[in-house]
């Protein structure tokens, strides 16, 4: 597995992080300090705004995790890879597609998400 796959694999971790302190202290490692998350629903930029979106996600998802739904994507500095929510060996429920561009020194600079899958309710 190549870096890139494992800052993936990072990054999709750290959404299922429910440790306030734990969490902070991976996204303060693994993202810019001027990092921006957006998608549909939200455009946070920042650290700050970036676990406030995690913890958010969780409050309205309780349970369920974040999974890599396929190969990671990748060259030079951008990323590609599906993401599923659900519950733990489940069927997901909601299903995305995210381009992450990458730093220099290997840190998430910008994450573009897109819902492909969503319940009605969302």
């Amino acid at each position: 597995m190549n870096d890139t796959a494992k800052l993936v694999e990072r990054y999709l971790a750290t959404w299922n992080i429910t440790d306030a302190a734990e969490r902070r202290a991976e996204i303060d490692a693994i993202w810019a300090e001027d990092a921006r998350y957006v998608d549909p629903l939200v455009d946070a930029t920042g650290r700050d705004a970036i676990d406030a979106t995690i913890a958010a996600v969780q409050q309205q998802f309780p349970g369920l995790v974040f999974t890599l739904g396929g190969d990671v994507d990748a060259h030079h500095d951008v990323a590609r890879f599906t993401w599923n929510l659900g519950p733990e060996g489940g069927e997901a429920i909601v299903i995305g597609f995210d381009v992450a561009v990458l730093t220099e020194d290997g840190r998430i600079q910008t994450v573009h998400g897109f819902l492909d899958q969503v319940p009605a309710a969302l």
